[in-house]
């Protein structure tokens, strides 16, 4: 039997009407919970995408390098140039011995200040002596052979005068008998007579005008004679004179090579040489002295190509040496070669200073200090920007799109940290402080100035 009952149709209806209103209120909690999640999705979905742009910035950002750049400066325009010099004398020599013979006894040693034409040293020659003794007896005697010849072309003048004058007679009496014989007064034969005397007295004219030309002749080759003789004469006179050794210019000696009782030859280049400052030894040698004058002295300057163009003659610079350390010299260019050493480049030039008080000596290392000026001054940089390379000289610039570019400069002076830059440069440039091998052309950077 079942105990159950059977539901009313009441109880049905009740009961559907329930499950009605339980689905009704889960499609709205639904829908809310769609409408919400919309909405939030709208708001945040925008948000995440800007947030991870911003994460591939930043993260972009930390892979490009950063560097230290710097900016070309000009340099000043006046500069100061210094060089190394060396201090030479003006005027330096080597006396020589022009007489030969044994040094009888010298009066100057190195160290002594010696003016012009001061006796330095004697020489005993009796050689020259001797020779000179002949040269004036053959003066002597081309004197006499002078006036000899001058009395013999005076006896054939005089000869000469009386040769003519038979002449003229001659030639009126031959005259004369010519007229008589017209007349029939003389033979003919005494006539032929006064004409034979006539022409021989002819023959002894020129013959007389032809020993006064040789006599004329004699006399001219004596006294030429006589001129070579006295010539001789004078030389030996002054080959004498080179007994006595002098100094050719005011001046210190800076050597003496001989001794007293040394045999001196004349000439120069003798391979006997002895001590340049002792002069103890004593055998031949035909150098002396060495003078070097002192008042007024050169330095010379090896200029660089570079600063070669911007020297003028006549322009000063201030010359100093270790060993004078509180005084400044002023020297004046005076001179240069011209002309480039191929070897090192540079220019000769040479400087002119005064030293009267003996301050400076030649030899000396001096330091040339060059003020210049320079119109269009050079921009400076510190060395560790240049790249040298195949390419040749260069600087890795920043450029505006934050790029490496490599620019070809020109290299002037050196500083040691810095250098100049002739060409190549505006001096709005961005230069990477120490560029490297990784640093290539093109290269996106992050620029940094650097400070200073």
């Amino acid at each position: 039997m079942n105990s159950q009952h059977p539901s009313s149709p009441d109880s049905e209806q009740q009961t559907t009407s329930r499950k009605r209103r339980g689905i009704g209120r889960i499609g709205w909690a639904i829908l809310g919970t769609v409408f919400f999640g919309s909405l939030l999705a709208i708001g945040i979905l925008p948000r995440l995408n800007q947030r991870s742009q911003l994460q591939a910035a930043v993260k972009e950002a930390s892979t490009v390098p950063s560097v230290d750049v710097i900016t070309p400066r000009r340099a000043a325009a006046t500069t100061n140039l210094e060089l190394p010099g060396s201090v030479v004398p003006l005027n330096q020599t080597t006396i020589y011995a022009r007489s030969t013979g044994y040094l009888r006894r010298w009066y100057a040693d190195i160290g002594d200040r010696v003016r012009a034409g001061q006796l330095l040293a004697e020489i005993d020659s009796p050689d020259i002596d001797q020779q000179v003794l002949q040269a004036k007896a053959e003066s002597a005697q081309a004197q006499a052979n002078i006036l000899q010849s001058r009395a013999s072309l005076a006896k054939s003048v005089s000869d000469l005068k009386q040769a003519r004058a038979n002449l003229l007679i001659a030639r009126q009496s031959w005259e004369r008998w010519q007229v008589l014989v017209k007349q029939g007064a003389v033979p003919q034969q005494d006539a032929d007579t006064k004409y034979a005397t006539y022409q021989a007295n002819l023959a002894s004219v020129e013959a007389a005008q032809n020993t006064v030309n040789s006599d004329s002749a004699n006399v001219k080759a004596a006294q030429a004679n006589a001129y070579a003789s006295q010539a001789n004469f004078q030389r030996n006179i002054v080959l004498q004179s080179y007994k006595k050794v002098t100094a050719p210019f005011a001046g210190v000696i800076t050597a003496r090579n001989v001794n007293t009782g040394v045999l001196i030859s004349a000439g120069s280049g003798n391979s006997n040489t002895t001590s340049s400052n002792t002069g103890n030894s004593n055998t031949g040698n035909s150098s002396l002295y060495t003078i070097a004058a002192y008042d007024t002295l050169d330095v010379n300057v090896n200029v660089p190509q570079t600063s070669s163009g911007i020297l003028q003659t006549g322009q000063t610079a201030q010359i100093t040496v270790r060993e004078l350390p509180q005084r400044v010299f002023t020297g004046k260019v005076v001179r240069t070669s011209n002309a480039i050493d191929p070897n090192t480049r540079t220019l000769l030039t040479q400087l002119e200073i005064q030293n009267s008080d003996g301050a400076l000596r030649p030899g000396m290392y001096a330091s040339v200090k060059f003020a210049i000026n320079r119109t269009n001054a050079p921009f400076v940089i510190p060395d560790s920007t240049l790249v040298v390379n195949a390419k040749g000289t260069q600087v890795a610039t920043v450029t505006k799109d934050q790029t490496v570019h490599y620019q070809k400069v020109a290299v002037g002076r050196d500083y040691g940290t810095e250098v100049e830059i002739t060409s190549g440069l505006t001096g709005n440039e961005s230069l990477i402080a120490t560029p490297t091998v990784d640093q290539t052309e093109g290269l996106r950077v992050q620029p940094v100035a650097q400070t200073k």
